[in-house]
This record gives C-alpha cells, sequence and structure tokens, in this order.
C-alpha cells in the first residue's frame, strides 16, 4: 500500500512539474536553478543548466525517484529495535554497508557532518 501511494504522489508531481516546464519555461528554469544553489550545483562552471535541466520531470527522473522512495521504506529504524543495515559509500568509491564496519564487541560510531 505504501508504494501505491508514493508511486501516485511522486506520478502526480512528475505530471504536474513536467506540464509547468511546458507551459512556464522560463520561471521553472528560474526555480530549479533556485533550489540548486541549495546544493551548490550552479558554482560548477562545466555544469550548465542546459546539461541537467532538461532531466527533470522525465520518465528516468521519475524512475529513479521511484527507486530511492521504495528502498528508503526498508531503511526505518525505531528506539529499541535493531538500527538498519543501510548501504553506504566509503570515501574510496566502494559500496557496502553499514554493519560492515562493526569489529567484535566494539561500539560503532556514525558521525554525520562536514568538514570545512
Amino acid at each position: 500500500l505504501q508504494k501505491i501511494l508514493i508511486l501516485l504522489h511522486v506520478t502526480t508531481c512528475v505530471v504536474v512539474g513536467k506540464t509547468l516546464m511546458t507551459l512556464f519555461p522560463n520561471a521553472m528554469k528560474r526555480y530549479i536553478l533556485k533550489q540548486g544553489e541549495k546544493s551548490r550545483m550552479n558554482t560548477n562552471p562545466k555544469f550548465s543548466y542546459e546539461n541537467w535541466g532538461p532531466t527533470f520531470f522525465s520518465f528516468k527522473y521519475l524512475l529513479f525517484v521511484l527507486k530511492v522512495k521504495w528502498k528508503r521504506l526498508e531503511d526505518e529504524a525505531y528506539e529499541g529495535c535493531p538500527a538498519p543495515n543501510t548501504p553506504v559509500v566509503t570515501s574510496n568509491g566502494e559500496v557496502c554497508h553499514i554493519f560492515d564496519f562493526m569489529q567484535d564487541n566494539r561500539p560503532l560510531i556514525l558521525n554525520f557532518g562536514s568538514c570545512t
């Protein structure tokens, strides 16, 4: 049932987004670029809007968002219950799982943050 609700929500968002991109291309470009500022995508001069902007609200975009959202359904954590063994990517680009870093009875500490 959750997957069906996610499918309906994401499909509706993609259809509305695609319609707005068709009817108001300049306004949607400004909106998407504004969203890109939050992730600093716009700071790379070799990564222009024309390269990635039109891919928003495409069929591939729909499939990607569905895949991510459906995968996240499995990653729920509840207080007092075991943590999910979520896939992670190391700084070397290797894909593994969180539990791969556990050693004997030592606690595993995850630190989420950034370095500047």
